[in-house]
């Protein structure tokens, strides 16, 4: 099994309590995709295997260790014949990181749309970039990331993030989608200071998500060219909100994302 799939695989603890493993290096800070992935993974080894996830909203209350496994608690908010709801708590050492909630459905049928025109670019083309800032905890040799930043036009800045993992990933699609939600935080919030020509990389600012949504609304291929595709409409108060459309290599839109994160300035250094 490869390190990523094996960083979303949760063990049972007992009482609806559900431990994901750690990333390491220890000391550093938890990388937030990897509580939003694992968060998903307990909740969804609640609920019965007709149902899929159809919504996460995330908040990040602590940081939290790289180097400790994660204890996700789940409470069964809700259960029908077609839906279900799951709050999910992320702690260490008794301290809660994480809240969130998830809710699941079976598939019905209805109308559709959401589909793309042909992307501009080949992803294939492009040079692997890696993420768009110092990432230590992930593992990068299981992932290829191609980023095109394109600040032109009326829209602003605009970030396309190709992306793809290189290790062998099992084809039960729960992993694909935990994948698509692990990755989907590298940085998403950094268009929101990409506007006003700063960067997370650059460290000019205070920043980091401060909570996270996703709609998931089809499956996902994560060992094929997926697109997440991020703009920031609006930052004021020193929060900034960035919305992504995760988009297949088929133009087939799979996810919608909207996350908010700090983008304070730093206080200036104390004189002399």
């Amino acid at each position: 099994m490869s390190t990523l799939a094996e960083l979303l695989e949760v063990t049972d603890v007992g009482r609806d309590t559900w431990r994901g493993p750690a990333s390491g290096p220890a000391g550093k800070r938890a990388y937030g995709g990897l509580l939003v992935a694992q968060s998903l993974a307990a909740a969804w080894r609640t609920v019965d295997d007709v149902k899929a996830p159809t919504a996460l909203h995330l908040q990040f209350l602590r940081g939290g260790d790289a180097g400790q496994p994660t204890d996700y608690q789940v409470t069964r908010v809700y259960d029908g014949r077609t839906a279900a709801s799951r709050r999910v708590d992320a702690l260490q050492d008794g301290r809660l990181l994480t809240t969130a909630t998830v809710s699941f459905s079976a598939a019905l049928p209805g109308p559709e749309h959401g589909w793309r025109a042909a992307a501009p670019e080949d992803p294939a083309t492009l040079p692997q970039t890696g993420p768009p800032g110092p990432a230590p905890s992930l593992p990068l040799d299981e992932l290829d990331i191609r980023i095109v930043d394109d600040a032109v036009g009326t829209d602003g800045f605009v970030r396309r993030m190709w992306w793809r993992t290189t290790a062998e990933l099992p084809a039960d699609p729960r992993v694909h989608t935990l994948v698509a939600a692990y990755v989907t935080d590298v940085y998403l919030i950094d268009p929101a200071l990409q506007v006003h020509g700063h960067s997370m990389r650059a460290r000019s600012h205070r920043s980091g998500t401060t909570d996270s949504s996703m709609w998931f609304h089809r499956a996902v291929h994560a060992d094929r060219w997926n697109l997440l595709e991020s703009r920031s409409p609006a930052a004021a108060r020193g929060r900034g909100v960035v919305t992504a459309s995760l988009v297949d290599g088929d133009g087939v839109v799979a996810a919608t994302l909207v996350q908010e994160g700090l983008i304070a300035e730093r206080e200036p250094a104390p004189g002399p």
